[in-house]
């Protein structure tokens, strides 16, 4: 029943309209998304830490290409103990499913792109997961591949439109990611190219890989957020440096795997890299901190297995 008189409410008090203070329109933390919708902006916002801006993102999808990757032959083993330190996960479904406990209230990527092996040409991909089935399992983003360049350059582009497209309907992001193949050079006239392409199809955010130099240059041609990857196995301080460049230089956050999972102590690993990207911490200091933390973890270890 609406209020019979619009000066005071059904006790005779004064109804206060705020008259006088404007109503505040605030922007988007996110670059490039402040157009977007409130879906989007809300599952961006559960990725993106929206007090730094930045994101620390756990992947483990390696499988859906490699099989069982070194560090991931048993998921249920070991990403729950480093999935509580992680903004975001970035995993295929089967993964999700079968070895993410439910009740780990974490955002998850979802990987869609599918249809290749390390065994065959890996640009040959088409989507396999549809997004009404990523909006199932509660995902915040879905991602595929796009091999510009490369055989199924075309092919990979067609998918991350299909994504974005579909996408948009619910409210879905979509994550492009810059694969880069054997005869690719990972420089920034490359990654520059490559990002900028997809972040035009409409991708939301793209990760990428680190360069030397120009990686300012990558992110400053990128109108949307990039995160980078870890790529390959480094040594702990070599990897907390690249992300710290990445992060000085603009990037939004990492999207790493490799990097956390086969350290010597994961679990540290993973909250040194949480600390130069949400804290800017110096490489140096991070990986102090992931000495401190390995040490306490073995002593406690160590005290466990003598009771």
């Amino acid at each position: 029943m609406p209020d019979a008189s619009t000066t005071s409410n059904d006790k005779g008090e004064q109804k206060d309209f705020g008259i006088g203070i404007p109503v505040e329109t605030k922007g988007f933390f996110l670059k490039g998304s402040a157009h977007l919708g409130w879906g989007m902006q809300n599952r961006l916002s559960r990725i993106f830490n929206p007090e730094s801006g930045r994101a620390v993102m756990l992947a483990f999808d390696h499988g859906y290409i490699m099989g069982p990757t070194t560090g991931l032959e048993r998921i249920d083993l070991a990403i729950p103990p480093l999935a509580g330190y992680a903004d975001c996960l970035m995993c295929s479904r089967g993964a999700l499913q079968s070895c993410v406990p439910p009740e780990l209230n974490k955002p998850v990527v979802m990987r869609a792109s599918t249809g290749a092996t390390v065994l065959k040409e890996l640009s040959n991909e088409v989507i396999g997961v549809t997004v009404e089935d990523a909006v199932r399992l509660n995902a915040s983003a879905v991602t595929a591949q796009a091999y510009v360049g490369a055989e199924g350059e075309r092919a990979s582009l067609a998918n991350l439109a299909y994504l974005i497209n579909e996408g948009n309907r619910y409210g879905m992001p979509t994550l492009g990611v810059t694969a880069v193949g054997k005869e690719m050079v990972r420089d920034s006239r490359y990654l520059g190219l490559a990002c900028r392409v997809i972040a035009e199809l409409g991708v939301h955010f793209v990760k990428t890989y680190y360069c030397d130099p120009g990686f300012d240059e990558v992110v400053a041609g990128c109108p949307v957020p990039i995160v980078i990857a870890g790529g390959k196995k480094i040594p702990e301080i070599d990897a907390l440096t690249m992300a710290y460049k990445a992060i000085d230089q603009g990037a939004s956050g990492v999207d790493m795997g490799r990097n956390i999972f086969c350290a010597d102590d994961p679990v540290a690993m993973i909250q040194a890299v949480r600390a130069v990207v949400h804290k800017n911490e110096k490489p140096e200091k991070a990986l102090e901190l992931y000495n401190t933390l390995k040490c306490e973890r073995s002593k406690a270890c160590a005290c466990a297995a003598s009771k």
